[in-house]
């Protein structure tokens, strides 16, 4: 595994996604918490053109779960949680000036286009798009930063193609994979953190890095992702998850991404070897405690 040390931590991404509720306040006052109660690296929000996106029956269907709903269909409802490009750089800048790094996960081709002007650290392509080959092409061509992509609901045969996709269009190198399952929330038994394993052996030296995505409960199995060596953190984030919406129940409150962030950082500071026989802190317990004088040596 990849060693971490206290130059490499792994990097924390704290999901807004659209727990916003719509609204510019509390996407703001999200930022905050995330920067400075919970220090978190990364926001990310998301960014769809829905007409683009969405089918006309679907976009004109009323919501499949209407008690999340924030409008008549479920076009209506989607539109009602979407921020224009405007306020994302609004948005970016508010980042900025908290320092907190800002990013979004980008669902089409014309979002693509439009994030990529604002020239985040990086974009995300969530695993409902993996495959969306016109989209990926565009940040391939015309978005300089990283490009991170989740691999839920995704084949091991999908996966290669994506990676090839990468390779051929010179990018590999700026693409980070999050081992994901698809799922709001996931259980354990089906968290496979194992597969974060599977895919440093993979494509190591073949792509940027290898992170995870959890929509799980708690703060558990982050650490376990950490010491399998996942080298970014990803968590959907809400101030309360009894809020409408369908992402929340999934998301950490503050209280939990403030211990997530914590706990990273310490074991990221812990996951080296020792660089001589001792530690400082050895040499002087050794000193004071340890029994070295008199007897033979044990028989060889």
């Amino acid at each position: 595994m990849t060693e971490l040390t206290p130059n490499h931590t792994a990097k924390v991404v704290a999901e807004i996604g659209c727990n916003h509720k719509g609204e510019m306040a509390i996407a703001k006052e999200m930022i905050e918490i995330a920067a400075k109660t919970c220090k978190a690296d990364f926001v990310k929000f998301q960014k769809r053109n829905n007409r683009e996106l969405l089918p006309p029956e679907q976009y004109d269907a009323p919501h499949p779960n209407p008690v999340n709903s924030y409008g008549d269909t479920y076009g209506a409802h989607r539109e009602f949680l979407e921020f224009d490009t405007d306020q994302h750089k609004e948005l970016m800048d508010h980042c900025a000036e908290q320092g907190i790094g800002y990013s979004t996960s980008v669902w089409d081709v014309t979002s693509a286009r439009e994030m990529a002007q604002l020239e985040p650290e990086f974009l995300k392509v969530p695993s409902a798009s993996n495959l969306h080959w016109p989209m990926l092409t565009v940040l391939c061509e015309e978005f300089k930063g990283q490009i991170q992509l989740s691999l839920g609901m995704t084949t091991k045969e999908e996966e290669d193609q994506i990676v090839e996709f990468f390779e051929d269009k010179g990018r590999a190198e700026d693409l980070l994979l999050y081992a994901c399952t698809s799922g709001y929330p996931v259980n354990f038994d089906e968290l496979c953190l194992l597969e974060i394993t599977r895919l440093k052996d993979k494509f190591d030296g073949r792509v940027g890095g290898i992170g995870f995505s959890g929509h799980h409960l708690g703060i558990a199995a982050d650490i376990a992702a950490l010491t399998l060596g996942a080298e970014w953190i990803e968590r959907h984030f809400t101030l309360d998850r009894t809020w409408k919406g369908t992402d929340h129940s999934a998301s950490l409150e503050p209280d939990g991404l403030r211990r997530l962030c914590r706990d990273v950082k310490a074991v990221s500071r812990s996951l080296t070897c020792k660089q001589g026989d001792l530690t400082p802190v050895e040499e002087a317990m050794r000193d004071k405690l340890k029994w070295t004088g008199g007897g033979d040596q044990p028989a060889a």
